[in-house]
């Protein structure tokens, strides 16, 4: 018989676990409490298994997710993960066929956009997803960095402050402040109860080693937080008896440049810190010109973070905003999903309208490369120039450029 797909029963989760497991090659193990305790958050009729005599081979799972998009709005996005296809059962159809199911059931929930991260860039192209924000980790050097510990942060002249706080602490403010930070960043994805939880050590499964952060918050001078970041630090010592102490940035998040400046000056003055991983950044993140010397900052990660598909053109190019008054015909190619089709976009600062038409078209590109294009973060000149975007009509890729492109890059700071 062949492999069959079909949503995952209770009493088949624990097999279905075990599958994902494997395929991020994790410890199989899970105890009943873990398996009970999963269950308890995940909704069964979007977990998606196949099944070959008996044994689940294949694995992928779907939530609700809410994505901010450029101009502060957010649309509903269906947010896969936990796909996985055993090595004994590749090249046989099964993400294609578990794909195919998620992304129409998605379609008719009324979902805008699909998303997800990607373990490997080459997979999910396919399925018309395309990486829309890119991610950048740097490693400075402190001694180096030219910070001068006995001045106060640029932001103290404003009265502000940075003071340690524990996980309770965090869950009470944090989501007050992510949704601050939602309201104005692209790219960035909601964060429900049970993310703050477990980032702050309240339930996180036994197999999950887990070591107390540091957390630590800026206050302005009313007592606002504008601020967090999460850190660990090592100890290690030379055998000269000198301090080369790392600290690992986890996540920061401000939404003022002041707190900004003040939670990266806080981490470079910790005592006996000589090195500072920063973690997931957007590319053009402020870090490095806030050193004296950028060159403190060296870049050890650059990479695609968050991809998206789109399911639903018009809602998605209307929900965002746009700085200028253009219009486009876009004609969007879309093999493997329901976005397929010819739309005529109108926009201008106070809105956007984006109808289908039959109208010859400007543009032509398939919905992957729109989904690149979406929250400001890849240029059409430059997708032309790949030979990924086909301009019709002289200049619509210049004015693609100016429709699409924003100051400032989109940034997912979570993974999922």
């Amino acid at each position: 018989m062949s492999p069959e797909l079909r949503t995952v029963t209770e009493s088949e989760y624990p097999d279905w676990l075990r599958a994902v497991n494997n395929g991020f090659l994790r410890p199989l193990a899970d105890t009943e409490q873990e398996i009970a305790e999963r269950l308890a958050h995940t909704d069964l009729s979007r977990v998606q298994g196949v099944f070959d005599n008996g044994r689940c081979v294949a694995t992928f799972l779907s939530f609700s997710q809410e994505l901010t998009v450029v101009g502060g709005a957010t649309v509903r996005a269906d947010a896969v993960s936990a796909v996985t296809v055993t090595a004994t059962h590749r090249r046989r159809g099964l993400l294609r066929r578990m794909m195919a199911a998620d992304l129409a059931a998605a379609k008719e929930r009324g979902d805008v956009v699909a998303s997800l991260i990607a373990a490997e860039y080459p997979i999910y192209g396919r399925y018309g997803f395309g990486p829309a924000t890119w991610t950048t980790e740097w490693e400075i050097d402190v001694p180096r960095a030219g910070l001068d510990p006995h001045r106060p942060a640029l932001s103290e002249a404003d009265g502000g402050s940075v003071a340690l706080v524990d996980g309770a602490d965090v869950r009470k403010l944090g989501p007050e402040l992510h949704a601050r930070l939602a309201a104005r960043q692209p790219g960035i994805v909601s964060r429900d109860q049970r993310w703050w939880d477990w980032h702050t050590g309240v339930g996180v499964p036994a197999h999950e080693a887990w070591t107390e952060p540091f957390y630590g918050v800026y206050r302005t001078a009313d007592g606002e937080v504008d601020g967090l970041v999460v850190y660990r630090a090592g100890t290690e010592w030379s055998d000269s008896n000198q301090p080369h102490n790392k600290a690992t940035v986890s996540g920061l998040i401000a939404v003022t440049p002041a707190a900004e400046r003040a939670l990266w000056n806080y981490v470079c003055s910790i005592d006996w810190i000589t090195t500072v991983r920063t973690g997931n950044r957007a590319p053009d993140d402020l870090l490095p010109l806030l050193l004296p010397d950028p060159r403190a900052a060296r870049t050890v990660t650059q990479a695609d973070w968050l991809w998206l598909r789109l399911l639903d053109v018009p809602r998605a190019l209307e929900a965002r905003t746009y700085a200028t008054e253009a219009t486009l015909v876009l004609d969007v190619r879309d093999q493997t999903g329901p976005a397929a089709g010819r739309f005529l976009l109108d926009v201008s600062p106070s809105g956007a309208s984006c109808t289908p038409t039959t109208r010859s078209a400007d543009l032509a590109l398939d919905v992957r490369e729109l989904a690149s294009l979406y929250l400001g973060d890849e240029s059409a000149l430059r997708l032309a120039a790949l030979g990924r975007v086909e301009e019709n009509r002289a200049g619509a890729v210049a004015t693609a450029e100016t429709v699409f492109r924003t100051a400032r890059r989109p940034w997912c700071p979570d993974v999922f």
